[in-house]
This record gives C-alpha cells, sequence and structure tokens, in this order.
C-alpha cells in the first residue's frame, strides 16, 4: 500500500467516524452480501447505496432493522 492511499483511508475513516459520531477504531465485525436478487436502492442522507450482489464490512449492529455498514469505496 503506497503512503498516498494509506493516506486516502485514513481521511476515509475519520469522514466516518464524524457522520456517525462513531468513537474508537474501525473493526470490522463480519462480511454481509448484499441479496443478487434485491433491487438497487438509492442511498440519501446516511443510508447506503446497494447494489446487487455487492459485498459490505459491517461495523456495528445497532438495532433489529439497520446495521452499520461500509462499501468497498470504504462509504
Amino acid at each position: 500500500m503506497t503512503l498516498k492511499e494509506c493516506k486516502k483511508e485514513e481521511k476515509a475513516d475519520r469522514e466516518f467516524q464524524k457522520k456517525f459520531k462513531f468513537e474508537g477504531s474501525i473493526n470490522v465485525l463480519t462480511q454481509m452480501m448484499v441479496d443478487p436478487a434485491v433491487t438497487e436502492k438509492r442511498g440519501g442522507g446516511k443510508n447506503l447505496p446497494l447494489r446487487r450482489g455487492e459485498i459490505l464490512d459491517v461495523i456495528q449492529f445497532t438495532n433489529q432493522e439497520q446495521i452499520l455498514c461500509r462499501n468497498s469505496q470504504r462509504r
């Protein structure tokens, strides 16, 4: 990983922590795959846009209906 890529990831993590008021280090609990049969949903505000078959990193289980995730672009 180059220095430029490392700084870019650190910046993305800081923005994530600020946006979601997340404290502490970001640890990936597990990974989940978006159902390939689901219709694509646009994100809005704090909702992540979903694409069929996309793999997401689960960071926190917030409640029974929502989880805190990030995609491969660290968003």
